[in-house]
């Protein structure tokens, strides 16, 4: 039996040879008269005929592809007949006296794949093949004073012939629905890139989709997760969902995230998955119109980053991390800003410094509140007061500032910025 090679051609592995050598041996010790063979090739064309009328009636795929099936078949039928003649009487080299036929066979498996029938459907038409065939053949064979015991030989050929046949045959068909789904991928593929790119124009997209069969949703979300942990999210996504893996645009060198774009994440499905994606590292973008999923991305892009100098690894929801995000977008912008506002805490010791500026972020949080501070902080108010009265101290009227307090939020917002 043939196997597809990565060109798509048949090459004869191992147990093929040894498979095919079982059946030419019995080919070699059927020796069929000549006076048998001359009658068997006459009737090689009526033959032909009716094991093309029997596939056609009995099998549906075939029925309902009759007006342009017809000729396609009985060549197919005709190709393997006289193959098998061939092969039966050892005219021609004993060395390979199925390949051609095996080829056939192989491109036959290959065309049915290709035309969308299935292998139920062209292995069917083997089996009903053979049995007209062998009913009309044997039959010829008789009227032809062919002995018993060749007859048996004769049988025993036939039916070692159409199983090499078919074998080629379904080795041909997998082969192409491999080949086909690898095409498949490969314009998923350029699609999803095409969009996590941006700026690709919406006719290149439109072409790209409609050659890759693709149809797009109303929204997309793009997802980061490392290669490592890829397997273990699919299972969590939409199976539609498009998977980048490789090299990502604008990524760093050797970095190993993969994107998904999900379709038509709901809000539910989203929770979803950040509780069973909370250790998988996943980083999940805004939910956006299919064609601006490139925002998405870009928008994970930098989550990822900020989770990355945080050390975190839980699952990552932007949507809930919007502020945090906008503070972290300039992060050499967020220090200086820092070093600036919080200069008056500069002559602090390092043990004072801590305990007054997270004292400052709780109090300004809470508007003032006394004993929300204190809570929070897990100290007495009265220690509350004594540290606020100390920030007065050092900050002197800016704290009742407008803009001095929305500077001080913003730098505190974020503790370990620097």
């Amino acid at each position: 039996m043939t196997t597809p090679t990565s060109a798509g051609r048949g090459v004869a592995p191992t147990s093929g040879r040894r498979t095919e050598a079982i059946t030419v041996d019995r080919a070699a010790g059927l020796q069929l008269p000549a006076r048998v063979e001359t009658r068997l090739r006459e009737a090689l064309p009526g033959v032909a005929e009716d094991a093309v009328e029997a596939i056609i009636e009995e099998v549906p795929a075939y029925a309902a592809a009759r007006a342009f099936m017809v000729d396609t078949i009985e060549a197919a039928v005709r190709t393997a007949l006289g193959g098998f003649l061939t092969l039966a009487a050892r005219s021609t080299d004993p060395s390979s006296p199925l390949r051609p036929a095996q080829a056939a066979s192989y491109e036959l498996g290959r065309g049915e794949a290709r035309n969308g029938r299935s292998l139920d459907a062209l292995l069917s038409a083997y089996r009903i093949g053979a049995r007209v065939s062998w009913r009309e053949l044997s039959a010829v064979a008789v009227e032809a004073e062919l002995d018993s015991a060749r007859l048996a030989r004769f049988a025993e050929l036939v039916f070692a012939y159409i199983d090499e046949l078919s074998a080629a045959s379904v080795a041909g068909h997998a082969a192409e629905l491999a080949t086909a789904e690898r095409h498949h991928r490969q314009q998923l593929d350029r699609v999803a890139r095409d969009l996590l790119r941006g700026g690709v124009s919406d006719e290149t997209v439109d072409r790209h989709a409609a050659r890759a069969s693709w149809q797009p949703p109303r929204t997309l979300t793009a997802v980061l997760v490392s290669e490592e942990q890829l397997r273990e999210v699919r299972p969590l996504v939409d199976p539609s969902s498009l998977v980048v893996e490789g090299e990502l645009p604008d990524a760093p060198p050797n970095d190993d995230t993969c994107a998904l774009l999900l379709p038509n994440l709901t809000a539910k499905a989203r929770k979803t998955l950040v509780d069973n994606g909370s250790r998988l590292g996943l980083v999940i973008g805004q939910t956006v119109p299919w064609r601006e999923v490139a925002v998405s991305y870009d928008r994970a892009r930098r989550a990822q980053a900020t989770v990355a100098a945080d050390g975190g690894r839980a699952a990552y929801d932007t949507d809930a991390h919007l502020a945090e995000l906008v503070v972290a977008a300039d992060r050499e912008a967020l220090a200086d800003l820092r070093r600036r506002v919080l200069a008056p805490l500069d002559e602090l010791t390092e043990t004072q410094r801590p305990k007054l500026e997270e004292t400052l972020r709780a109090w300004l949080l809470h508007r003032g509140r006394r004993e929300a501070v204190a809570e929070q902080l897990f100290v007495h108010p009265q220690t509350v007061r004594y540290r606020v009265g100390q920030l007065r101290e050092l900050f002197g009227d800016s704290l009742d500032d407008p803009d001095t307090v929305r500077d001080l939020v913003i730098a505190l917002a974020a503790p370990s910025a620097e």
